[in-house]
């Protein structure tokens, strides 16, 4: 009888072949190793039961009705680049939509396939003559990138990846092919505008808004090492009076003798531009007008391979000492702070208007440290004593998930928990969707 009742247990994933046939993946079929690995290979060890390589709704349809009934353990991956590993769970069922990247352009609007890559994004959509904010390296999917709010090098005139969703396809995990909009489920169309990727239901399509594409400068302004703390102090005074055309990032690096290092973009002629750079400390200077769609693939450098890394995120309320960011970096290696600019369009939409809830802040932090040559152990240590060392309060970005964020539903959602938990229980009542930082 024991072990009858232990077979029963067993998943039974020659139900779910008959459905998905070869794009069922299990550990003994060819391709599967390569299929499964992560970009972050902190987390390579990890072997799912199965992935399926989904191309179309009713393939998403049938693997939550599967790990519904059968209670095993589901996430949807769009680009392998979850900071936690959450998109690959361990003896679960990946979803994988990679076969669901089509784009389609068409008048003001962008219909794309949830498992899109950024730089395919952007080549449909520029080549089209329109723009869409979304993120810079090329091979992260759009579908988490606009779930968890979406950070842009065009973000404060054109604001975040998900304030540009009309309308979104998902599959909810009672196997309810759903369309939400303003019109349609609003509370979940609301939800699915910075709450998260994985907690509501697996995205298909998003259809997402642009705008014509706008000509760009992008500039550099490289710093001598010993800079840093000047240079950080004097970037955020500049950005708090940037116009809107104007985004940055500042990236401090961890050493001893810590470099920085100012780029971005302004959506404008250089003439214009220059003025604003010669408000900055004097610095090695590069400057260069550029397209849309070849600002996109400048920005989108090459494919490179995974590695190991932890990494964090505080999100900036007021004026961060720079000599404490150094002090933070000094006695540390393989790692760096990047500052992202936040304010103008982003900062004018209402903070429980979708569910991003930083709309507030001045910049985003993320904390960034290689593994190579120190334990996965000693570099959670050390990311956790910068994050915290900020002194920015207990607040973070969801796109940079943290397995050790303190109190992390308040960092990630604040004041719209509550909403997106009662979102959450409607739609997933039963938890099917389940992960350790799940709502």
């Amino acid at each position: 009888m024991g072990t009858a009742t232990a077979a029963a247990a067993e998943p039974n994933w020659a139900k779910l072949r008959t459905r998905l046939g070869d794009r069922l993946v299990l550990p003994q079929d060819p391709g599967y190793d390569e299929l499964r690995v992560p970009w972050n290979t902190i987390y390579a060890q990890r072997r799912p039961a199965a992935i399926a390589r989904c191309v179309r709704p009713e393939d998403v349809q049938a693997c939550l009705d599967f790990a519904s009934h059968e209670r095993v353990p589901v996430a949807a991956r769009s680009g392998r680049h979850s900071y936690a590993g959450y998109s690959l769970p361990e003896n679960g069922l990946v979803v994988d939509l990679a076969g669901m990247s089509a784009v389609e352009v068409a008048g003001n609007r962008a219909r794309v396939g949830a498992g899109a890559r950024l730089l395919p994004v952007y080549e449909a959509v520029g080549g089209a003559g329109r723009a869409l904010p979304a993120g810079t390296c090329q091979t992260v999917g759009i579908g988490g990138l606009a779930l968890g709010g979406g950070i842009s090098v065009i973000g404060r005139k054109y604001g975040l990846t998900c304030d540009h969703l009309v309308s979104a396809r998902i599959v909810t995990p009672d196997g309810c092919l759903r369309t939400v909009s303003a019109h349609e489920e609003p509370d979940l169309y609301w939800a699915l505008r910075g709450g998260g990727g994985g907690n509501f239901g697996i995205v298909t399509q998003f259809t997402f808004r642009t705008d014509p594409a706008p000509d760009l400068t992008v500039f550099s302004l490289r710093y001598p090492a010993g800079a840093s703390a000047d240079v950080f102090d004097a970037w955020q005074e500049w950005m708090a009076q940037a116009p809107d055309e104007l985004w940055s990032g500042c990236t401090v690096e961890a050493g001893p003798a810590s470099t920085s290092r100012v780029g971005g973009v302004y959506v404008g002629p250089k003439k214009n531009l220059l003025p604003l750079l010669d408000r900055m400390p004097p610095a090695e200077r590069e400057v260069q007008e550029m397209g849309y769609l070849e600002a996109m693939r400048y920005y989108a450098g090459g494919p490179g391979p995974g590695f190991p890394f932890v990494a964090s995120s505080r999100m900036l309320r007021h004026h961060v000492p720079g000599s404490r960011v150094v002090d933070l970096l000094h006695d540390q290696h393989d790692g760096a702070i990047l500052f992202d600019s936040f304010g103008g369009a982003l900062g004018r939409v209402p903070a429980d208007a979708t569910a991003f809830p930083h709309r507030d802040a001045t910049a985003s932090a993320q904390i960034f440290f290689g593994a190579n040559d120190r334990t996965e152990a000693e570099t959670r240590r050390v990311v956790a004593a910068v994050r915290d060392g900020l002194g920015t309060g207990t607040t973070g970005y969801v796109n940079y998930i943290d397995p050790e964020m303190p109190d992390w539903p308040t960092a990630y959602y604040g004041r719209n928990l509550a909403r997106l938990r009662r979102v959450a229980r409607r739609y997933d009542p039963d938890r099917v969707l389940a992960f350790p930082q799940g709502l």
